[in-house]
Formats: C-alpha cells, structure tokens, sequence
C-alpha cells in the first residue's frame, strides 16, 4: 500500500496545523535561504536582511521559505535594480510592510479565533478547530486581499495628500506642523488589576474603537495605541480640540468606561515610518499627568493657535515637566 502524499491535504484523521499554514502561505516550505539567495541572484546577507526587516527570525539551513517568498523576493529586488529604489530604502519600506502586517495579522487572529468556535458549535461543525479555520480562511481570504490593497490605495492617497497640504519646509521633506494629542485612561494599573483579563481586553478594545472613530471623524489619524492610551494628531488645531473633547464625551463620561485625560502640544513633527516624533508628541504625553480627570491640557503653542473669540484658556501655575524644565501648562474650553 502506498504512503499517502502529505501535499494531498488532509488525510482521514482531519487537519493538522501544516494544513493551514500551507493554506494561509500557497504552499508548502521547500527552499533554505542559500537556496533562495540562488534563485533570485541576490547574497545570503541581503536574504537575511530583508527577512529580519518583515519581522521574522532567521532559520539558518533550515528549509523555511515557499515558492511565495522566492517571488515576492525577486519582485522587490527588480524594482531594486530598476534604480527606482535602493536596497536601504527597500529594506526600510520592508520593515514598514512588516511591523504593520504583524500587528494586523494578531489583530485578524484574534477577532476570527472566536468566529472559529461559533463555527465548531454550529450544524456545519467539522469535527475540528482547525477544519473549521481552513474552511473560514478558504472563504475569506479572496475578498480580504481585495480589500487589503483597496485599504492601502485609500490610504497613499491620503498620505500624498496630507505630505502635499502640510509641507512646511521644502529642504526637510519629513517635518510638518500639527497639534499632537495623547488620550490616556486614568489609574489604568489599579484597574486592570481589579479587572478579569477578558474583561481588560474588552474595555481596551472598546476604548481603542472610540478613540480612533472620535479620530477619523474630525480628518485626524491615530498614530499608535498602547493599551491605556492613544497618540492622534491632526493638522487643524481646532479640530484637535474637538478630538480632545470627543474622546472625552464617548469614553470619559460614559459610566461603563474608565474616566480619561487628554493632552494637547503642537509645533513641528518629524514623520518617518508612519510614526511622529519630536518635542510635541513627548509633551502631548507628559500634560496628561497634569489634567485633572475628563480634562483637556494644552500647552501655550496650541492655544495661541486657537481662537480667542471660540476658547477661553487659563495658564496653570508652572511645574516642573520631565524633559522640558518649567512649563506653564494651560487649561482650556470653548467660550
């Protein structure tokens, strides 16, 4: 009797966890490194390089590459040698791809892990939990590529327009003006140790949904959320404020949510890699420990920028802020 082929799917026992990543990936692993350096005419360092970039550890000799890595791999590098790019903005624009699609894949998982067990409890249940995720992702993955590349399209179309409407300073092409907000939950540490785990990652969920909703609404762009907190900026002052506030209204002054604090800085910020830094995301961060509960904080660049006749704002007794000496932080609201 012949040994069944593994590459022929699922023998009769079900699924097991080679069968859905054969499925996620196109195919099975069949190439080390050395073997992919071959195939597509570049160095093992520069393999290796560009691996590392996409967030992934290195595997040695192992056999840990599909067909798909080979051709995504010689794709890249064609556009390398095309002199549109170079091999350090290639790895850079990798290492964008990478981190984004890492956070997205976890956030994926995490969402359709639970549409697997409905399945499994379900008149269309396939014995497995595994059997159910090939049969989801079968049907799933040709509609949310699409949707993956018409997301990113919306997006750079965005990004182009936003680096256009906010250039500042031709000769530095990555600095812009905007007004920085950080959102923070209060006493987040007792709280989360009050709180069951699953109940933590609801409240964190919910808290993430509204801000980034609030965000959207008023043209801004959340930059990063770190469990207890939301960095956001837009380009309007004004509309910064309105942010502020609805992040306060959604979160803040709904009973089933923790109160919330939100600090307000702006001034010029460098953009690289789809994050912001500079001196107004750091003190964005720090008023936050100056606001009192369900309060907005600004420093003096924001409020001269706001309209006197619409905000009335009111210098606070200066302090000493980690990073910045004495800073006379101002509170604010609309006349």
């Amino acid at each position: 009797m012949t040994a069944p082929d593994p590459s022929d799917g699922p023998g009769p026992a079900g699924p097991v966890p080679e069968d859905l990543e054969r499925a996620i990936l196109g195919g099975p692993r069949s190439f080390n490194a050395p073997e992919v350096a071959e195939q597509t005419g570049v160095t093992l360092d520069e393999v290796r390089r560009l691996w590392r970039a996409l967030g992934f550890p290195e595997h040695g000799l192992e056999t840990a590459y599909t067909d798909a890595d080979t051709a995504a791999l010689s794709t890249l590098i064609d556009v390398v040698r095309s002199g549109l790019i170079d091999f350090d903005m290639a790895v850079n624009l990798t290492r964008a791809v990478g981190q984004t699609m890492a956070r997205l894949a976890d956030w994926e998982v995490a969402t359709l892990v639970h549409r697997v067990e409905e399945l499994e409890a379900g008149d269309g249940a396939t014995g497995s939990r595994l059997g159910s995720a090939l049969r989801l992702i079968e049907e799933i993955e040709q509609p949310f590529d699409e949707l993956l590349v018409y997301v990113w399209r919306r997006h750079l179309a965005a990004a182009v327009a936003r680096v256009e409407a906010l250039r500042a300073n031709e000769e530095d092409l990555n600095t812009v003006q905007l007004t920085v907000g950080f959102a923070d939950i209060v006493s987040f540490t007792a709280l989360s140790n009050r709180l069951s785990e699953n109940r933590i990652g609801d409240l964190v969920e919910l808290f993430e949904s509204r801000c980034a909703d609030v965000v959207a609404a008023q043209g801004g762009r959340v930059i990063k959320s770190i469990g207890d907190s939301v960095l956001f900026v837009n380009d309007e002052v004004v509309r910064a404020y309105d942010t502020a506030e609805g992040i306060i209204n959604v979160v803040g002054r709904d009973s089933r949510m923790p109160d919330v604090r939100v600090g307000l800085a702006s001034g010029p910020v460098v953009m690289r890699l789809g994050d912001v830094f500079g001196p107004p995301v750091n003190l964005a961060s720090r008023l936050t420990a100056v606001a009192r509960r369900n309060r907005i904080i600004i420093d003096e660049a924001t409020a001269e920028l706001l309209p006197e006749d619409e905000f009335e704002t009111r210098a606070l007794p200066a302090r000493p802020v980690r990073g910045f000496g004495i800073v006379e932080p101002v509170a604010v609201r609309r006349s």
